[in-house]
């Protein structure tokens, strides 16, 4: 492999991220969208019952459901694929004998379980229309600090494995490590405070069916990201054959 210098891995971490974003915002568009109208209709209807005077939104709701949302998604992704690839400039090479695409597949999948799905798990997304607002702040700051604590705790054990592997093996010591990182993970769920603040008589299909689209926006920007960027790093790293000399004739 060629070395390559981590901004010229930046710059193609922010085209995949950028990749990745489109394919998320046309989940998130195509399959999401429609649960949050039905959220926004169920508010709106519980308003109307008690009399509460409805105010138009400064921004339309059509304009929130494509630019706004795209806007959004594209941002957040084209941010995050920056911080995964300067994570595989570092991971490159520490992490085992791995391919180009092998080690960006590893941090892909690093990143959905430390940055998703661990959050996820413990404080699962909620449609509009659920949750307190006076409890908006503390909620984001809980839900920082899980996902804080899924990439310290999947720090610690990625030093764990490196230092197990010689006493254990390569299998073994990842096994060990990654069974440290879920329980260390579980005993963080145990002691993180719980939020719950669905209404009763929220239909539990559509918060159901919202947090699978939640899921689903997420698992396809890692996805993407991961066979993009392995592709385009790949790329950069591995240098093409050279082209065969001509042979020169002999006289």
């Amino acid at each position: 492999m060629n070395t390559i210098s981590p901004r010229a891995l930046l710059v193609r971490g922010m085209l995949a991220g950028l990749l990745a974003g489109v394919a998320a915002f046309l989940v998130a568009y195509l399959l999401g969208e429609s649960k949050v109208d039905a959220a926004i209709a169920l508010e709106e209807a519980a308003a109307a019952g008690h009399d509460h005077g409805h105010e138009a939104a400064p921004v339309s709701r059509a304009l929130q459901a494509t630019a706004g949302l795209g806007t959004g998604v594209l941002l957040y992704a084209v941010a995050l694929g920056g911080i995964a690839a300067l994570v595989y400039a570092f991971a490159l090479g520490r992490v085992g004998r791995f391919s180009a695409r092998a080690t960006a597949a590893f941090v892909a999948l690093g990143g959905f379980v430390t940055v998703t799905l661990v959050p996820f798990l413990k404080y699962p997304a909620n449609p509009p229309a659920v949750g307190d607002p006076e409890t908006a702040t503390r909620r984001t700051v809980l839900y920082l600090l899980m996902i804080a604590l899924g990439l310290l705790l999947a720090a610690g054990a990625g030093i764990l494995g490196r230092r197990l592997a010689p006493r254990l093996g390569a299998w073994n010591a990842s096994w060990a490590a990654a069974g440290a990182f879920v329980v260390s993970v579980g005993l963080a769920y145990a002691f993180l405070p719980a939020v719950d603040e669905v209404p009763a008589d929220f239909p539990a299909t559509l918060i159901w069916q919202f947090r699978l689209v939640s899921l689903a926006i997420q698992t396809t920007l890692w996805a993407v990201f991961g066979l993009a960027f392995g592709t385009l790093a790949e790329r950069a790293l591995v240098p093409a054959a050279a082209p065969k000399e001509a042979v020169q004739p002999t006289s």
